[in-house]
């Protein structure tokens, strides 16, 4: 829990409309400058708030230094949790990533202690008791986020690694010769026993309902035998999916491998885009033992490490949650804390109670034995 201090050179304020902070959001995610994650990008942000009905909750903060000058830019919204009032990052689990867009790597080095005093002052204007910053990496692309400087630890890290200037040399960098004779083997074993395959990225909108329509298939029937709740079945998160993943610059691409012939989606991979990253935000695949074999999930996910080196990216990362296909490609761990920043003193009380609960979350998600003892519990109450 950041403490804040009296003081600091930079002054706060909170935008209440959405509009009325686009331009110079805008602006700033444009200039190359710019230290950002692809989950703050304008469309991203805009697309959540509006299929998921929280426009009127959402607050901007703006960070300007004296001369004025924007330094950090923060979507938030303002909710009633427990009858105080909150301000929370913007999507929920669906980001992977809640860190501020900074202006400059100078912007991301302003003490934390000045951040923190300047939205304690403007959230006591607007009747803020805490602010809940989730998901905050401790370092991106080598800067450390003052926002990260003394939170809590997730239960659980990020995982990346940066991408090379050249797309086969990349990819006998991230997989072992061993991994790519294997893939090889699968891909043509597929071939041979289903006819031609094809890898795609979603360019219109029929092949985003295509591929998404297959994804929400593949992770209803994958969360079913985990037992638990598929978070891809509300409407409003299917309805942001589309909204993100449409138009010429989507804040989400949609990559798929297919049969050629019929067209059936054995993979896909979605990811949170900017013009430098993708973020893997989903991935989910056939389960059809005739299909799951040929491990059409990583077949995709050499594709998509091919693919976005060609197309000039340099960061490329998978997400939150350990998982055996991150481990085995990714080289960094993206380390992330919980940050909150209480304004009032009941803020302050809740912030202790669940910075208590994140602790607790971090011990069962990283102990197998206590892991598996909630898994077992899910499946029983599912049931």
């Amino acid at each position: 829990m950041l403490e804040a201090r009296a003081g600091g050179v930079v002054v706060a304020e909170l935008i209440s409309d959405l509009q009325a902070a686009e331009a110079l959001w805008r602006r700033l995610e444009a200039d190359p400058a710019v230290l950002q994650t692809p989950y703050q990008r304008f469309d991203w942000i805009a697309a959540y708030l509006r299929s998921t009905g929280q426009l009127d909750a959402a607050r901007v903060a703006v960070l300007r230094d004296a001369e004025g000058r924007v330094r950090l830019l923060l979507p938030l919204t303002v909710q009633r949790a427990y009858g105080l009032r909150v301000a929370r990052t913007v999507g929920d689990t669906h980001a992977n990533y809640h860190m501020p867009l900074f202006a400059t790597r100078d912007a991301a080095a302003i003490p934390p202690g000045d951040i923190v005093a300047a939205l304690v002052q403007a959230g006591r204007a607007a009747g803020i008791d805490l602010y809940a910053l989730q998901h905050q990496p401790r370092m991106w692309e080598g800067a450390a986020n003052p926002l990260a400087a003394t939170g809590e630890p997730e239960a659980s890290d990020g995982y990346g690694l940066m991408l090379g200037p050249d797309p086969d040399s990349t990819v006998r960098r991230v997989f072992s010769a061993d991994a790519r004779k294997k893939l090889r083997s699968k891909e043509k074993r597929l071939i041979e026993a289903k006819g031609a395959v094809a890898y795609r990225r979603a360019g219109t909108p029929e092949e985003v309902a295509a591929f998404l329509a297959a994804f929400y298939a593949q992770k209803a029937a994958r969360f079913a035998g985990m037992g638990i709740a598929d978070p891809y079945a509300d409407p409003s998160i299917r309805a942001f999916l589309t909204a993100s993943a449409s138009g010429p610059n989507p804040a989400l691409e949609i990559y798929a491998l297919c049969l050629a012939e019929s067209g059936r989606v054995l993979a896909t991979f979605c990811g949170a885009v900017s013009e430098s990253r993708f973020s893997g935000m989903m991935t989910a695949f056939d389960a059809d033992p005739e299909i799951s074999r040929f491990s059409p999930g990583d077949l995709l996910l050499q594709h998509l490490v091919h693919d976005q080196t060609a197309r000039g990216r340099r960061g490329f990362d998978l997400g939150v949650g350990e998982a055996r296909y991150k481990a085995s490609i990714c080289d960094e761990t993206i380390g992330l804390v919980e940050t909150l920043v209480p304004v009032s003193l009941r803020g302050r009380t809740y912030g202790a109670l669940r910075q208590g609960l994140t602790r607790t979350k971090r011990r069962i998600k990283r102990d197998p034995r206590l892991f598996a003892a909630l898994q077992r519990l899910r499946k029983l109450r599912r049931s």
